[in-house]
């Protein structure tokens, strides 16, 4: 854990937002107070007088002034994670994402999960991560908006996905989501919170269509369902269900 100590003002609100907006696990003591048993690296200023606060432990000091407080996190950062590397998921949006975790450029796992079981997937992957990033591509509007609306407390980038999907030779079928989580999570984005958007005429008549083709009654959910759906709220079944109840 990352431990801030410094009497300086301007190097405290600093360090305190960079180490916030990253969803990083700190806390703060005062320069001479004892340090928390799971202090691994102390962020101070070059002038804090330390004496008392732990600093003949095995904890690594990085100092800053308020002017490069984002390279001392950054250093703080890896110093924490060491050799490994930071947390990259990648995520390939779409009714069934590809989610690819790496650690520096090592995949370290890979999923091909329901748009509903994604986010507790990459939550599960990030929950102990060090500084982890999510990246999910900017093709697949809908259920990217939807992934990156409850991925609240985790830095996300929104990328450019272009060119991600490979060429998938035999034996290479379903794939093809998964390998291009991969190459999205390699590609900087921009650092996106939220993300609204409103379907389109066409794809609400795409999700009516798919409510049709569903239904064994050749039933045919309304814009309001379908608009729904289109938000993640409903799967296609459940709107089926709910547009079925209203007859009843």
């Amino acid at each position: 854990m990352i431990v801030v100590a410094t009497a300086d003002f301007d190097l405290y609100h600093e360090a305190v937002s960079e180490l916030r907006s990253r969803g990083v696990t700190f806390t703060t003591v005062e320069p001479g107070d004892p340090l928390p048993e799971r202090a691994r690296v102390l962020l101070t200023g070059p002038d804090d007088d330390l004496d008392g606060t732990g600093s003949d432990r095995n904890v690594t000091r990085v100092t800053a002034t308020g002017d490069d407080v984002r390279r001392a996190v950054d250093e703080a950062l890896a110093s924490l994670r060491g050799d490994g590397g930071q947390t990259v998921v990648g995520v390939d949006p779409g009714t069934r994402p590809g989610i690819a975790v790496l650690s520096g450029e090592t995949v370290v796992a890979a999923f091909h999960v329901p748009l509903s079981d994604a986010v507790d997937v990459i939550r599960e992957e990030t929950d102990d991560a060090v500084d982890p990033v999510v990246r999910i591509g900017d093709g697949a509007r809908l259920q990217g908006a939807k992934l990156i609306n409850e991925l609240d407390g985790v830095a996300v980038e929104l990328v450019d996905e272009t060119g991600t999907t490979p060429y998938l030779g035999s034996g290479a079928r379903g794939m093809g989501d998964v390998l291009a989580a991969v190459n999205i999570a390699r590609r900087g984005g921009e650092r996106i919170e939220s993300r609204e958007i409103e379907p389109t005429e066409g794809e609400l008549t795409r999700i009516k269509a798919r409510s049709r083709e569903a239904s064994a009654d050749n039933r045919t959910i309304d814009d309001g369902l379908a608009r729904r759906v289109a938000g993640g709220e409903l799967s296609i079944d459940e709107a089926l269900d709910e547009h079925r109840s209203r007859e009843e």
